[in-house]
């Protein structure tokens, strides 16, 4: 059985979430991973899910990508291992060099909580086979600090590798301003890094992956990443 570890940090509140989707819905054999370990078992995915991991003190994510645990996982990404971070989990990553660019305030300078609709904009990879190219997804965010910034060149190198999976549009697909809930450039909403093993995304995913929470969008992020690791190709 394929294996996820779901790591925890002092403020994760997502993360028994995440265990719950991996193991009772998508079939993954799951297990907490304390952030003061040092060392990784043997995984086939590692989550960093959202929370408020050491209460968003200095930049949210910046003490978490000093923890322990973060230097395993930075080599298993670098050896081709996949992850996924989610809400404070991309904020980690972006903090401990994993994926480019920064999370910063929101450009209403408020907490925002709610359903919004994502595109997803490439399909060719292990986090997003099991959709088709732009379709729109329900998808709760739940954040301050979201607003994704990277600079002109960043963006153009995000874009020509093919590196944007989802930005926020309208219920219909358009994206705009008005369908940017916290001023991300170019309405990002996920990226990964140039291997392409490493998502970030603000949405919650984990949230979206049983009808009673009012849509299932999200669970086919999961669902791509279990066929991908059984098949070997996207």
């Amino acid at each position: 059985m394929m294996k996820a570890g779901v790591v925890v940090f002092p403020g994760s509140n997502c993360d028994h979430d995440c265990y719950y989707v991996l193991k009772e819905i998508v079939g993954f054999d799951t297990s907490f991973i304390w952030h003061k370990d040092k060392k990784l078992k043997k995984y086939d995915l590692i989550v960093l899910p959202g929370g408020f991991s050491f209460g968003d003190y200095l930049r949210c994510g910046a003490i978490a990508s000093k923890s322990p645990i973060m230097d395993s996982i930075i080599d298993f990404a670098e050896n081709g291992g996949l992850v996924i971070g989610i809400c404070n989990g991309f904020q980690i990553l972006t903090e401990s060099g994993l994926l480019p660019g920064a999370l910063i305030r929101n450009r209403n300078l408020k907490f925002i909580c709610k359903y919004v609709n994502i595109t997803v904009e490439y399909i060719n990879s292990p986090f997003t086979s099991y959709y088709t190219t732009g379709e729109v997804l329900k998808i709760p965010i739940a954040h301050a600090e979201g607003n994704y910034y990277i600079d002109e060149k960043g963006l153009e190198e995000l874009k020509d590798n093919n590196q944007i999976l989802f930005r926020y549009c309208s219920e219909s697909g358009v994206v705009d301003d008005e369908s940017n809930p916290n001023g991300s450039v170019y309405n990002i909403a996920g990226i990964v890094n140039k291997k392409g093993n490493v998502l970030g995304m603000m949405p919650h995913p984990e949230r979206a992956a049983e009808q009673v929470l009012g849509s299932v969008d999200g669970i086919h992020i999961f669902t791509s990443v279990k066929n991908f690791l059984q098949k070997g190709v996207i």
